[in-house]
Order: C-alpha cells, then sequence, then structure tokens
C-alpha cells in the first residue's frame, strides 16, 4: 500500500501526454540540434524538442508562434477583386488612412465579416466604444477580452472616454504608463511597467511577474506577489484602495490580456477589411466566401448580409459559375460558384467550367456528355436549380435526368443535344417555400425570400417582433422574437447561459438562455 501511494503522489500533476504546437518555430543562433534535445514526430519529415516553451524561455532562445489568418487571404483574394475593377493594382497601402465613412460604420455595430470585431461582444462594444481613430480600433480589440473586463477596466475606460468620469493618476511616473488608455490599463506591458514604476519591482522581477500571470490558471499563483506589490505602492504614497485595484487588474490580465503590438497589429486588419466593407462591398463578401471556412458567420449568413448591403447576389449556373464565387459584368454583381452546391465534386466543378460551350450548354444530355459527369453530380445540380438555362425549375431537372439514360461512349457524340417531352412543360414548378427548403439542403443557403419573411407572410409571427424593429423597442419591455439559430455559445464560464444568434430577414438577434 506504501508503494501505491508513493506512485501515486508521483503521477500527480504529471504530465498526461506531449503535445506539439501546431505553429511553434524555435530560432537560434548555431545548430539547434545541438542546444537542446530533438526527436521525430508522429508526422513524416517534421521534428519536435523535448523541452516546454517555459524551459525554452529559462535558455533564452526565441520562439516564434507561426499561425495562419484566414482574414490575410480573404483581404488579398479582396485586393484582386478591386484591382481587376479598377484596371491597375490595388494594395493595402493604397487604402487611405482614417476613413470617416469606415469608423461611421463601425460605430453602428455594422461589422459582420469584419476582422476581430465580428463577435457579438465585439458588435455590442463599437456601438459603445464608437471607434474614430486606428487607436480606438487598437482598444476595441484588446478591451473585449477576459484580462479586462475581469480585471474591471472596461466601464472605467467607456466612461472617461465619452468624458463622464474624469481622468486622474496618483503621480507622473504613473501617467506616463496609462495616459494613452485614459488611467486605465488595459495592454499586458502597462501592467508590467505600473509594477516597475508604482511598486518598484525590478526589470527581473516584473519579469517574473510576467510569466507568473501567463502561468497562473494551470500551474502558478499570483499570491507570493501581493504582499510586494501593495506594500511597495503603499511605500511609494499610493493609498490602499489603488494598491488593492491595480492587484485585482493584474489578476484579471493572468486570464488573458493582449499586448499591445499584438493589438496594434489586429487593428490593422480591422480597418483594412472595414474599409473594404464599406467601399466595396461586393468584392468584401465575394472573398470571404472564397476564403471559407473561417470566422464567425456561415455563408448564409455572408450572403444574407451581402444582400442587406445591395449586393446583388447570384445563384449557382452551370453556364455562367466557375468553382469560386466571382464578380461578373460592369455591375460587379456576386455570382456563386459551384462550392457553394453541398457534395459536388471539384473535378466535377472544374470540367463544366473548363468545357463549357461557347454558347453554354443546352441540355442536360449535353452537360453530361461534355463535362463526363456522373448520375451523383447531375442529380446535385438539379437540386441545387443550377440549371436554369435548359430547366424551368426543379421539377423539370429532375425530370430530365430520369428520363434521360447516358449514352453510350461509342455514340455520344451522335445524341441528339436535347429532347424534353411535352409533358417534362407541364410538370408543376415547386411553391417558395419548397424551393427556400430545397435550397438550404443543397446548397446551405436561399437567395429568395428568408424563411422568417414567409412565416410572417402567413401570419405565423403575429407577436414577433423582427430584429430591425428591436433596436427602436424601449429596453425593459417584454417581447417575442423568432428566428434561424445561427449560432450558439456555452463559455465553461458562463454557469449555465447559453448564448444564442437568432437571424431573421432584417437582420441579427442576440439572446442569452439561462437553463
Amino acid at each position: 500500500a506504501d508503494q501505491f501511494f508513493t506512485l501515486v503522489n508521483t503521477l500527480l500533476s504529471f504530465p498526461r501526454h506531449l503535445s506539439q504546437h501546431v505553429g511553434g518555430f524555435v530560432i537560434s543562433a548555431g545548430p539547434l540540434a545541438e542546444l537542446v534535445p530533438v526527436e521525430n514526430a508522429a508526422m513524416a519529415d517534421r521534428t519536435v524538442i523535448q523541452w516546454d516553451k517555459d524551459d525554452l524561455e529559462s535558455l533564452g532562445l526565441m520562439k516564434v508562434d507561426v499561425l495562419a489568418l484566414g482574414m490575410l487571404s480573404a483581404i488579398r483574394k479582396a485586393l484582386e477583386l478591386i484591382s481587376d475593377e479598377k484596371g491597375q493594382p490595388f494594395r493595402i497601402q493604397d487604402i487611405p488612412q482614417e476613413d470617416r465613412d469606415t469608423y461611421a460604420m463601425l460605430q453602428t455595430g455594422d461589422s459582420i465579416g469584419v476582422f476581430q470585431v465580428e463577435s457579438r461582444a465585439q458588435i455590442n462594444m463599437l456601438p459603445r466604444l464608437k471607434p474614430e481613430t486606428y487607436y480606438d480600433l487598437v482598444i476595441e480589440v484588446a478591451i473585449v477580452r477576459p484580462g479586462p473586463i475581469q480585471g474591471d477596466m472596461v466601464h472605467p475606460y467607456l466612461r472617461r472616454k465619452h468624458g463622464l468620469e474624469p481622468v486622474d493618476y496618483p503621480n507622473d511616473a504613473v501617467r506616463k504608463v496609462l495616459e494613452r488608455t485614459l488611467g486605465v490599463p488595459i495592454f499586458q506591458e502597462q501592467v508590467i511597467k505600473l509594477a516597475m514604476v508604482a511598486a518598484g519591482f525590478s526589470a527581473g522581477e516584473a519579469d517574473q511577474l510576467r510569466r507568473a500571470m501567463a502561468a497562473w490558471k494551470s500551474h502558478g499563483d499570483l499570491t507570493p506577489f501581493r504582499e510586494k506589490l501593495v506594500t511597495g505602492m503603499l511605500e511609494r504614497g499610493h493609498d490602499a484602495d489603488f494598491a488593492e485595484r491595480l492587484y485585482q487588474q493584474i489578476c484579471g490580465f493572468g486570464g488573458y490580456g493582449f499586448p499591445e503590438s499584438h493589438a496594434a497589429s489586429f487593428a490593422l486588419l480591422v480597418y483594412v477589411s472595414a474599409w473594404i466593407k464599406r467601399h466595396y462591398p461586393a468584392a468584401f463578401y465575394c472573398a470571404l466566401l472564397n476564403s471559407q471556412p473561417m470566422g464567425f458567420y456561415s455563408p448564409s449568413q455572408l450572403v444574407q448580409d451581402a444582400r442587406r448591403h445591395n449586393v446583388t447576389v447570384l445563384p449557382p449556373d452551370v453556364n455562367a459559375s466557375q468553382w469560386d464565387h466571382n464578380l461578373q459584368d460592369e455591375d460587379r454583381h456576386l455570382r456563386l460558384g459551384l462550392r457553394i452546391i453541398q457534395g459536388l465534386s471539384v473535378s466535377g466543378a472544374e470540367r463544366i467550367h473548363q468545357n463549357r460551350p461557347a454558347e453554354g450548354y443546352r441540355s442536360a444530355s449535353e452537360l453530361r456528355r461534355l463535362a463526363t459527369l456522373n448520375q451523383r453530380d447531375m442529380e446535385l445540380l438539379a437540386g441545387a436549380n443550377a440549371m436554369p438555362g435548359f430547366t424551368a425549375n426543379r421539377h423539370q431537372a429532375y425530370w430530365q435526368l430520369l428520363d434521360h439514360e447516358q449514352p453510350a461512349e461509342l455514340f455520344a457524340q451522335e445524341t441528339a443535344v436535347d429532347y424534353q417531352p411535352d409533358y417534362c412543360e407541364q410538370l408543376p414548378e415547386p411553391s417558395e417555400g419548397q424551393n427556400v427548403l430545397a435550397d438550404y439542403a443543397s446548397q446551405g443557403l436561399t437567395l429568395q425570400r428568408h424563411p422568417l419573411a414567409l412565416l410572417r407572410e402567413q401570419g405565423h409571427l403575429k407577436f414577433c417582433l423582427s430584429a430591425e424593429q428591436l433596436k427602436s423597442t424601449k429596453a425593459g419591455i417584454p417581447v417575442q422574437v423568432a428566428g434561424l439559430v445561427t449560432g450558439r455559445q456555452r463559455p465553461g464560464s458562463a454557469s449555465g447561459v447559453t448564448f444564442v444568434t437568432l437571424e431573421d430577414e432584417t437582420g441579427n438577434v442576440n439572446v442569452v438562455v439561462w437553463l
């Protein structure tokens, strides 16, 4: 029994398994294998260092996390579309700085698809913070984080920004650290500097505090720093309330706060993506759709938002679509690509585009023959109503597939281009509701009226306010709303609360559900 308990105590807090950072790279002046133990990873031609990030930091080695951002791809694609429209290269540096229209859009919370500020929390924060400058976006990115929220920094900053609360500093040293953020520590660097100028921490002690802030939830503790922080501030003439408030803010940053440099980099992408959305919405949504999956929103939500921004969205069509979504004609209408059809093979879609006659496909049989499509691909195209040039509706499209057998290869070139029996034309067109359901089943979205618009017209939502009506409704009044569930979040710290996003024909509604 003694041996058993010895083994148990040995295993307690021992790592359960090893894991590899997906984008972590270690940089050294000499050959890395001569400095740290390196072993082969499970994936071929990959290696992994046997020491963790804390060991590497203690040795003074540089670790860089190289992570992909889907928004970078989306911005590149959008700039390419804008360049095509302008007839000359258009780059990020060509985007004008501090555009008033862009900030006006963000101040209303119109940020679906915009990098970093499209979440429910950020959309709610934008009208409250009302960003007017690039640095306001830096604050916006950093303030909606567990660190500032748990440290009770959000409301004081908002009150001070809008002149509802005076900004004061205990001394000039603290002013230099906090003046740009109105006396409220928002960034990790500020917390470290405050420990040095307000509590007398040395550079080494401040670095230990930084490490503890990053690790205290898992295996660290800030308690050892409390006495030195509080005592140091009291000795330097700060009152007890200031000392306690700073300590609580540091604890909050242990929950996750942003470095200012990180927030500044992200804010640039916020501004660029917002500017493109405001001035070139068709290019913006086309690029986002071609970069999926990414962000908070599904293609259906992005398409609905695009239409609310007066972008004309056209359905997938074997005679007009490529694999990717693209902008067509001088009017820059957004044509959905064949990729939106769920289950359609990439190779099949590419053959449709590559083998398309100059005059377009004239029948289902010609499409099948020239693009060498199998029955499954043909059925998917019919279900998506992607053959409008030679089938009036889904019913006719399906009937043509059933009526025509694929010809033998020997006679393929001699087969009649088209044959539609008279009874095919007599097939009734599906109802609007049937088409909407079929659109969602085949593409995950619809370009027809929103399902909630149909239900509202039929009188099923008499007592439900729309998302647009809700904006002008007085707070505190009980209301009923209805919509498609497009988002559902239940954070671990929410204590049984679920955050649900509903979508109707006019916009989105955020709902808090207690279970």
